[in-house]
Parts: structure tokens; C-alpha cells; sequence
């Protein structure tokens, strides 16, 4: 339960009790503002509590705004203040200390006694006290002449999206967001609403009927539209949540990897074995999000440090391009989002085959990953000075174990040149696909490769990650252990050991993508007991070539062993990762967000 107390008698004629008591609030009226204390006193500490002054006058959602958003300890429009249960005893000390405090006042005490106070954007929503009949008739033709409930609308609606998320869903999917809300549904029911659509999408897919892949098509539709409606739906009733936020995050991936998986089962009823291009498209797509991850990281500016800013050819060039509107929606869709990835999926798979889906979806892939890693790469070549917040972000994000600690420092000493950070990591990736490409199956030769890629990632690690390039890293060591599983498990010709190797990589997936979201909440990387436990990067990698060495040798007699170490590794990785993870998120120290990034992953 919320309480809003009015510093003193309403104005007469004011709907101001009526609107906070529709945006939830029981109201409280102090006889006058010193009394305000008192009132306060006698509500419960868990409470969520509001000050206002009487004579407010402007628009509903407004209040809405400052007041009701749960994540933040304390928010205020002028005329109103509220606060989270966690700064109640910073308002009772102000009220208390300074009777007759305005509401106004109230805000700005509350930032002197270190509570971050929330000023929401208000735009064409008004919020004022006016002091005489004059400005108060003028501010209440002000609100009459916006239409609150449109903004809100409008507003539900993400600022910065894909070009199909825009103009093909968000249209008609705010509406939707809307219709939920007034039936007290909450984003974290239409987000498990949207990954039971998905599930059952993949279901219909893994038939390997015409009808089924048709369906799969429609299905998948349905499933991002929900996915774009419980975004709105928590910005629309502002119902955001730390579950939410866990939910929102790691329900993409599980849909994407699903569906995928469905494809793929759909395919080989058919006859066509295309479990191969599945991990493929998984492999690609993960390797370009990490690019975008790593990449705003190694930029990300820590507030207590000076930023470097960029002034490449590449960045005025985008500013260019930006400017002239059009090229934006371009480059927004070539980038394959996840709107457009969706569409071009769902309509792949009712037109075509599963294997023509898979192929088209890579060679999009590609394009994207070319184009996003090509500009990244141009923007800092002139970089200088990462922030030691940056660099730690970016060190997290490559996940490493042990072998890599030891062997960082171990090699501590070695300096390295300009850029020859990512050039070591590029050396042990290439060395170590080559060696699994192209020498005998089943052969010790992956496993020294594996070493060896070890010891490059040490000898990368060795300094902060303070380089211009040292962001491909992360990306760098994706590509490595995930292409090193694809291709031992391609050429084993074993039956299952692609499909175990799709496992694999999905779980271990996961929980790159958990490290990213927790990174980007604010709450830092995952603690360093779960990297270790999975092994770190080259860990695992190793152990993956290990099996390979002692199944997929000797002629094959033991090789559906190897199947069996990758099932049992993914699903051991799966339990640990997806166990903390579930701790995490549901903890009360975890961030109450959506992604509002407007990255459209």
C-alpha cells in the first residue's frame, strides 16, 4: 500500500485526491504543512509515502511518474515528492527538523542528505503549484489541452527501436500493453506468456510438416509481439521488477535457442541433417551481440573518471548519416535486430525449408556482424585511456578460468605492443580453429592447440584491458570456444554429438548473456567461484578437446563417448549458471530494470 499526505486542504474544485487515489494511494490531508509529521509517524515503515502540495495542479500520469516508480528510492515533480520505504527516515528527519516544509522543499533536502531524487522527464505533461487564480486557471487549461492518457501511451513505447519492432508491432502492440494492464496482468505473465508461444512455436516446427512450419511462422510472430508488449506494459503502469528484469533478459535467448533447436528436429524428420547450420546461426549471433557488449563497455565512462570521447573519421561520419533520418531506419535494419531477425525467421520458415532458413539467416548474420564489428573497429583505432571501470567491465566480459590466471601472471612482465593484446587473442583463436580443422580427428594435436590458446589468453589478460582494441577480446574468445565445440562435434560424424554440441553451447551461452545484463544493471560480473567452477573460457575448451582426443580416436569404436561428455558438460554448466542466475536476479540486490538500452538485441 501506498500514502500520499496533503500538506494542507485541497483547493476546492481539485481532483487532486481522486487522481492519486486512481493511481493507488490512500490519501491522508494534513490539517497544514507543520503537521505533516505526525501523519508520517503513524504510517507503517514499509510504506511507500508521498508529499503534496494542495494547490497541484497538472496531470495524473504526472504523479505517476515521480511517485509510483519502483526503481528508484525517491522521485518528485514540482508540488510533489515520494519516496521508497529505503529513504523514509531521511524524509521523517526533514519533516521533523523543518516543520512546514513545502514538498518542493522536501526534494531538493532530500539530495543534501545523499538520496538520489528522480526528476522524470515530463515533456508536454504539466506539473505545477500555481500561486495565484490567474496562474492556476492558466495551468489548468495547460493540462486540459494534453491528452494524458495519449502520452502515456506513447511513452509505453521503447525511445529507441528497430525499424519492424516500430512500425509493424508497436502501432498495435501498446494497445495490447493497455488492454493488460486494466486486467491487473503484469509483465512477467505476458513474458512467460510470450516464451509458451515461442515454446510451442518451436513444437510446431520440430513436426517437419508444412503446416507445422506455417504455423511455427505465425506462432513466432505472436511471440515477439508479446515480447514487445511487456516492455510497454512495465513502462505503461511503470510495473518494473527484479524478476522482471531477470525474465526480460534471458527470455529472448531461451526463445531464440528453442526455436532453433525446433527447426532443426523439424529438418531431420525430413531427412536433413541441419544441426550444424542451427549452432552455426547460435555461434554467429552470440559472437555479434558480444561485439556490441564488449564494445559499449571498453566506451563506457566511469563518473568518477574524465571519458576520452571519440573524434574518428568513423563517428562523424555516423553523426553524418544520423542527421539525415532515413539512413537511420537503414542501419538499424541492417543490423538484424531482433524484430527483423524474427520476421525474417517466422517468414522464412512458413515459405521454405529449415536448411534455406538457417542459410539465409547466416549470410544476413555475416552482413551484420561485418558491418557492427568493421565500425566499431574504425571508431578506436584513435581510442586512448579506457577507464579502469571499463577495463574491469571488459575483463569480466571474457570470462576467463584459471589456466588463464596462471598464466597471466605468470607472464605479467611481458610487455606488449600497440594492439598486441588483441593480436595475441587473435593468434590462440586462429591457431587453435586451424589445428581442430585440420588435423586428424580424435589426435592430441587439438589439445596442445587448446594449451596453447590458453596461455595466449593469459598473456592477453596480463595488463588492464585499457587498449583501443582490447574490446575485441571478449568476441575474440567467444568465436574460439564456441566454433572449436561446432567443429569437433561436425566432424565427429557421430550421431547426437551435434545436437549435444547445440546444448552445449546454449548453456554456456546463457551465461555469457547473464553476465552481460548483470554488468549492465549496475551490480557488476557474475562472482568469481561460478567462473571458475565452469572453468572460465579456455577451461572448457580444453576439456571439450580433450573428449575429442579420447573418444574420437582409435577408428570411432568409442566415439558416441564424446556425445556423451558434451551432454553431460552442457548439462552440468546448465545447472550451475541457470541456479545462480535464478539467485541472483530474484535477490534484493538485484537491479529492478528493463533494458532500455534501445540496443534491440
Amino acid at each position: 500500500m501506498s500514502t500520499a499526505i496533503l500538506t494542507g486542504p485541497p483547493v476546492a474544485g481539485s481532483s487532486l485526491e481522486g487522481d492519486l487515489r486512481s493511481l493507488g494511494f490512500d490519501v491522508r490531508v494534513a490539517a497544514d504543512a507543520a503537521l505533516v509529521a505526525p501523519e508520517l509517524s503513524e504510517l507503517p515503515a514499509n510504506e511507500r509515502v508521498a508529499l503534496i502540495d494542495p494547490g497541484f495542479v497538472g496531470h495524473p500520469h504526472a504523479l505517476r511518474l515521480a511517485l509510483t516508480d519502483p526503481r528508484f528510492d525517491a522521485g518528485a515533480v514540482p508540488g510533489a515528492v515520494g519516496v521508497a520505504p529505503a529513504a523514509r527516515a531521511q524524509l521523517a528527519r526533514i519533516v521533523s527538523l523543518r516543520p512546514g516544509v513545502s514538498a518542493d522543499e522536501a526534494a531538493e533536502a532530500l539530495g543534501t542528505e545523499g538520496v538520489a531524487v528522480h526528476r522524470p522527464e515530463l515533456g508536454v505533461l504539466v506539473a505545477a503549484v500555481p500561486r495565484d487564480d490567474a496562474a492556476r486557471r492558466e495551468a489548468q487549461e495547460s493540462v486540459a489541452a494534453v491528452d494524458d492518457e495519449a502520452v502515456r501511451l506513447r511513452s509505453a513505447v521503447k525511445a529507441r527501436d528497430g525499424f519492424f519492432t516500430t512500425f509493424c508491432v508497436s502501432p498495435y502492440s501498446r494497445y495490447l500493453a493497455r488492454w493488460c494492464a486494466r486486467r491487473g496482468l503484469t509483465p512477467n505473465q505476458v513474458t512467460t506468456a510470450s516464451l509458451a508461444v515461442s515454446l510451442i512455436a518451436a513444437a510446431c516446427a520440430a513436426t517437419g510438416e508444412r503446416a507445422g512450419f506455417v504455423a511455427a511462422g505465425v506462432l513466432l510472430i505472436a511471440s515477439f509481439v508479446l515480447d514487445a508488449t511487456d516492455g510497454q506494459l512495465a513502462r505503461y503502469d511503470l510495473q518494473y521488477s527484479k524478476l522482471g528484469a531477470w525474465l526480460d533478459a534471458t527470455f529472448d535467448r531461451a526463445k531464440e535457442y528453442s526455436y532453433y533447436a525446433g527447426l532443426a528436429l523439424g529438418a531431420a524428420r525430413g531427412g536433413d541433417d541441419v544441426w550444424a547450420l542451427a549452432l552455426g546461426s547460435m555461434i554467429l549471433m552470440t559472437a555479434r551481440h558480444t561485439v556490441d557488449f564488449a564494445f559499449n563497455e571498453a566506451n563506457a565512462t566511469d563518473p568518477g573518471e574524465s571519458g576520452t570521447g571519440n573524434n574518428s573519421p568513423t563517428a562523424a561520419l555516423s553523426g553524418k548519416l544520423d542527421s539525415a533520418g532515413w539512413t537511420v531506419w537503414v542501419r538499424r535494419m541492417i543490423i538484424l535486430p531482433i524484430g527483423e531477425r524474427w520476421a525474417l525467421i517466422a517468414v522464412l520458415t512458413a515459405v521454405t525449408t529449415p536448411r534455406i532458413t538457417f542459410v539465409v539467416l547466416l549470410i544476413a548474420s555475416a552482413f551484420a556482424a561485418c558491418y557492427t564489428t568493421a565500425g566499431r573497429v574504425l571508431r578506436s583505432l584513435r581510442a586512448r585511456g579506457r577507464t579502469d571501470a571499463a577495463a574491469e567491465s571488459t575483463a569480466a566480459l571474457t570470462d576467463s578460468g584459471p589456466l588463464a590466471e596462471l598464466a597471466a601472471r605468470a607472464l605479467r612482465g611481458v610487455r606488449l605492443p600497440r594492439f598486441g593484446t588483441p593480436a595475441v587473442a587473435f593468434l590462440g583463436t586462429a591457431v587453435l580453429l586451424a589445428v581442430a580443422l585440420w588435423t586428424p580427428l580424435g589426435s592430441v594435436w587439438p589439445v596442445l592447440a587448446a594449451l596453447f590458446y590458453a596461455l595466449c589468453s593469459g598473456l592477453s589478460l596480463a595488463r588492464p584491458l585499457k587498449g583501443g582494441l582490447d574490446w575485441l577480446l571478449p568476441p575474440l574468445f567467444r568465436i574460439a570456444e564456441y566454433t572449436t565445440i561446432l567443429v569437433l562435434a561436425a566432424r565427429a560424424e557421430v550421431n547426437g554429438a551435434l545436437s549435444a554440441a547445440f546444448g552445449l553451447v546454449a548453456a554456456v551461452a546463457y551465461h555469457h548473456y547473464d553476465t552481460v545484463y548483470r554488468i549492465r544493471g549496475g551490480t557488476g560480473a557474475p562472482p568469481h567461484w561460478l567462473v571458475r567452477a565452469v572453468g572460465g573460457h579456455e577451461g572448457r575448451t580444453l576439456l571439450v578437446t580433450i573428449a575429442a582426443a579420447l573418444w574420437l580416436g582409435g577408428g570411432g569404436q568409442d566415439s558416441q563417448g564424446f556425445s556423451f561428455a558434451l551432454t553431460a558438460l552442457a548439462v552440468v554448466i546448465a545447472a550451475v549458471v541457470l541456479v545462480e542466475s535464478i539467485r541472483f536476479w530474484v535477490s534484493s540486490h538485484a537491479p529492478a530494470v528493463h533494458d532500455e538500452t534501445g540496443e534491440p538485441a
